[in-house]
């Protein structure tokens, strides 16, 4: 007979709801305490996500919040409670999802022995409650918003890459925290450059982006069967626009960056591999087609 089990006390089923999320997150190769940019804020440079007092976040808090800012665009590093906006003259935003964070702490509490001494003795507890990013309340201070002043200066842009680039007559917007190509809006999406470490990790970046841009219908109509994120046909994609970005990195004189967003990728390249032996040769034939193409769309004379 299987033994009752014992119920779940809430602090058991936090410490699960945690580690489920840090597992789920490292099971799509997203590993929350690491990511290929920073976010900068006139806060100051992000180390850690912040109060609405400016104090940082320690612990598991922090890989909780990191994950939730990844997983929803979040630039801002500030995060408050629902009264703590309200109190400083904001709101909100409706439809807002809050991110559920832990504060842990402990007490003493003196216990009486049948003997009649007493003991005293330290008691640790958990509880749960709900943050919200500065960009989901409307109404708050302007310093919750405001943007540090550009870390490079527009002189350290490598001018060749920037003029190789320009030349696609790509669309980019700059925005947000994430990179990548919308083919149904056919645009590449890219953090503003300012928030890269240096400068090649902006190119080989924007380089990854522009070998997707290719594959639309009007250019090389390249398409795998794509279906849903992380099947076979997106991680044959990603592995021409790895290949891509490393050929056209290797003729920009360019430094190939790794990208920490595309360990997840890993395990698709693989089993694709695995499952097929021309794979990689198909990839790299296609990966060239699309460096040639955009080498290609460079001024006769002035191909970097």
């Amino acid at each position: 007979m299987t033994p009752p089990q014992r119920p779940t006390t809430g602090r058991e089923d936090l410490y699960a709801r945690v580690t489920n999320q840090i597992l789920a997150d490292l099971e799509k190769g997203v590993r929350p305490w690491t990511k290929p940019w920073d976010a900068e804020h006139a806060a100051g440079r992000i180390t850690r996500p912040l109060r609405a007092n400016g104090q940082p976040y320690r612990g598991m808090n922090v890989l909780l919040l990191w994950s939730s800012a990844v997983a929803n665009g979040y630039a801002a590093p500030l995060w408050m409670t629902f009264n703590q906006a309200r109190d400083m003259g904001g709101h909100v935003k409706a439809g807002s999802k809050g991110t559920p964070v832990v504060y842990a702490d402990r007490f003493t509490k003196t216990e009486k022995h049948d003997d009649g001494t007493e003991e005293e003795r330290d008691v640790f507890f958990m509880k749960q409650y709900t943050v919200f990013n500065a960009e989901q309340v409307a109404g708050l201070p302007e310093r919750f918003y405001a943007l540090a002043a550009p870390r490079l200066d527009p002189v350290q842009r490598i001018e060749h890459a920037e003029a190789f680039c320009r030349n696609t007559r790509a669309e980019v917007r700059h925005g947000g925290t994430s990179a990548h190509y919308n083919q149904h809006e056919d645009r590449i999406q890219m953090p503003p450059f300012e928030a890269f470490q240096d400068a090649e990790s902006y190119y080989a970046t924007l380089l990854h982006e522009l070998t997707h841009w290719t594959k639309h219908e009007a250019r090389l109509d390249r398409d795998f069967g794509r279906k849903r994120f992380g099947d076979e046909g997106y991680a044959r994609e990603e592995l021409v626009a790895e290949i891509g970005a490393s050929f056209l990195c290797a003729e920009l004189d360019l430094e190939p960056v790794v990208r920490e967003d595309h360990a997840a990728y890993v395990a698709h390249w693989l089993k694709v591999l695995q499952d097929d032996k021309r794979a990689i040769f198909v990839a790299a034939a296609l990966a060239e087609k699309a460096a040639d193409l955009l080498h290609g769309l460079q001024p006769r004379g002035t191909d970097a």
